[in-house]
């Protein structure tokens, strides 16, 4: 069959629209499951930003979904387009439009919603819009219909909750509360390690690998391998991690390197260094009153690990004694003559050296200002573009280096009521929180793999459609191929969504929501993991915003209350989730009645 050319304007609007919509998957869903490791201080944003597009990519192109099916879960049926290829581009196209239209409004607003729920509702309001409320799959329909959606926004939370509060309590009165933590959570490690390992290869197998079909296989091969699996896990927990801690949390070497991990049980003899002041191992998690309240080491402790840090504090170290042994030497010289010698002194400890020192403080004059990278004339010429394509790689980084914490408390009134609300919770042992970044790494890492291996389809599905119909000439069959080029297109996009805009949704969520932690946040990540595995296994397709944010509330309450939650922050986001149905639904429907429907020549 022959290209459909006479479509080509409709091929070239749904890309856009489906980069458009990856691009926001991005920034608001990925951006989501990352939050509670940045608001724990488990990751900084630049981290976050690198393992998500790593394990987005890899989710969506070695694993993600190969076949699109009946095109979001049997929402819509293709007969009711009776074989007309034409409509069909065009009802997915609307379709894409309205989804990343309302998705970018959503995440302008630091509003995380759901962008399963954005998709499946755009093409509802196309399969109104062209045959009326009989095109809409409006049951069950074996948990593929739309009256599942309504089902999750409260069946997703409500679990979610429960799972992420089971799983904190345990972690605290197993661990946190008691008499040396820190043995007691490394004792308890091969456990977690076990359980975590287990539950996150299921969920790849029932839920992050359609495409390789590993839920087809038979019961014992996928009950083996889980097992298998997880005792492998938790195997290199205590051969490699178990030796790495000790040697950092309890002797406190605060010249190890994340590569030492590789040496194993040989660090179980590594000599610890000698202590310096004002040097930690282990970051600094908690929430408020660091450097103000705490020690000169507290207040160095979110860098201190760093051997550039090491190497500043000893380089202030030396400048201090230089100082010192200056003022003394000042001190002892005689009347006579002292006005020169006195001079030679306040200039520094040499002369050549204060020489080659920059003058930091020195101002320059507004003539020796360099203005080389400043645009000047008209921005198309060669040099003004020269300029222009240096700024764009600083651009795209900026948001992987955007502050997350300073922006939440920007606002007098905001930081004044989120401190009272993170007061009401306990915070834990500092050494005994950074036990459980790894834990809380590792599930956001596989979390995220299976998300790009599955949720990429919301995107590239409705893509995948219109580029079959386009490039094959005919209608879309029940089962329609997605070529692995589309499946990259649109992972590339949500990593660009999360590395520039995916600050908006951090900023909205974490410690705005309730205290977060390692800990927090590994139960948090872990209960919603168990909702999304359950779910799956009952055919209800739950949305991972809504079982994140569901987890977060649950653990929140056994933190430290209602108090300790911020419902005002909860509603505006359940507000979101219930807004994308009619909104999304009814733009599409619009224009794709519009379209139809539309005079001609």
């Amino acid at each position: 069959m022959a290209k459909l050319h006479q479509y080509d304007y409709i091929f070239a609007i749904g890309l856009l629209f489906a980069a458009l919509d990856a691009y926001n998957i991005g920034a608001n869903d990925v951006a989501n499951s990352f939050a509670t490791s940045v608001a724990a201080r488990s990751l900084t944003m630049r981290q976050a930003c690198m393992l998500a597009a790593v394990c987005e990519f890899l989710g969506a192109v070695l694993v993600g979904a190969k076949v699109t099916g009946t095109i979001k879960n049997g929402i819509i049926q293709l007969a009711m387009f009776r074989e007309n290829a034409g409509i069909e581009m065009l009802a997915f196209t609307c379709a894409l439009a309205a989804s990343a239209t309302w998705l970018m409004i959503a995440t302008k607003n630091s509003w995380p919603v759901s962008t399963t729920y954005s998709i499946v509702s755009a093409l509802a309001g196309v399969g109104v819009a062209v045959s009326g409320p009989s095109g809409v799959q409006w049951g069950w329909n074996g948990g593929k219909g739309l009256a599942t959606i309504f089902a999750g926004m409260g069946i997703a939370p409500a679990i979610s909750a429960g799972f992420g509060a089971v799983v904190y309590l345990i972690t605290k009165y197993a661990v946190l509360v008691r008499k040396d933590s820190v043995k007691k959570a490394m004792l308890l490690s091969p456990i977690y390690f076990f359980t975590v390992f287990a539950v996150l290869t299921m969920s790849i197998v029932y839920k992050g690998s359609p495409s390789l079909k590993l839920d087809k296989l038979s019961k014992t091969t996928i009950a083996l391998a889980i097992v298998l699996t997880a005792l492998v896990g938790a195997i290199i927990s205590i051969v490699f991690w178990l030796p790495y801690v000790y040697a950092k949390v309890v002797r406190q070497d605060y010249t190890l390197r994340p590569y030492h991990i590789f040496l194993g049980p040989l660090l179980w003899k590594r000599p610890a260094p000698e202590p310096m002041e004002g040097v930690s191992a282990v970051a600094d998690y908690r929430v408020h009153g660091r450097a103000e309240e705490e020690t000169p080491a507290a207040a160095h402790a979110d860098h201190v690990h760093h051997p550039m840090a090491v190497a500043e504090i000893a380089a202030n170290t030396v400048t201090d004694d230089c100082a010192d042994e200056n003022k003394t030497l000042k001190k002892e010289t005689s009347a006579d003559g002292s006005t020169n010698k006195e001079k030679d002194l306040e200039a520094g400890p040499s002369a050549p050296a204060a020489a080659a020192a920059p003058a930091a403080n020195k101002e320059v004059p507004l003539a020796e200002v360099d203005k080389s990278d400043e645009i000047v004339g008209p921005w198309i010429m060669p040099r003004n573009l020269l300029i222009i394509a240096k700024r764009i790689p600083k651009r795209l980084a900026a948001g992987s280096n955007y502050d997350v914490h300073g922006a939440q408390m920007k606002d007098a009134d905001t930081a004044a009521r989120l401190k009272e609300m993170h007061e009401i919770a306990d915070q834990y042992d500092n050494d005994t929180e950074h036990l459980y970044t790894y834990l809380q790494v590792l599930t956001a890492c596989v979390n995220s793999f299976a998300h790009g291996a599955n949720d990429v389809s919301n995107a590239v599905g409705p893509f995948s459609a219109i580029y079959y119909i386009w490039s094959e000439g005919t209608h879309l069959g029940k089962d329609t191929p997605t070529p692995t080029w589309i499946l990259a297109f649109g992972a590339i996009f949500i990593v660009i969504g999360l590395a520039t805009y995916g600050y908006n949704i951090m900023a909205a969520l974490g410690n705005r929501l309730t205290l977060h932690s390692p800990s927090r946040g590994f139960s948090m990540q872990f209960g919603a993991s168990l909702t999304v595995l359950l779910a799956s296994q009952y055919a209800i397709p739950v949305s991972s915003t809504m079982c994140l944010a569901g987890a977060t509330a649950g653990v929140g309450l056994m933190s430290g209350g209602p108090k300790a939650v911020n419902w005002r922050a909860f509603g505006w986001i359940v507000l979101g989730w219930v807004l994308t149905v009619p909104i999304a639904g009814t733009a599409a429907g619009c224009l794709m009645g519009l379209f139809i429907n539309a005079p001609h020549w």
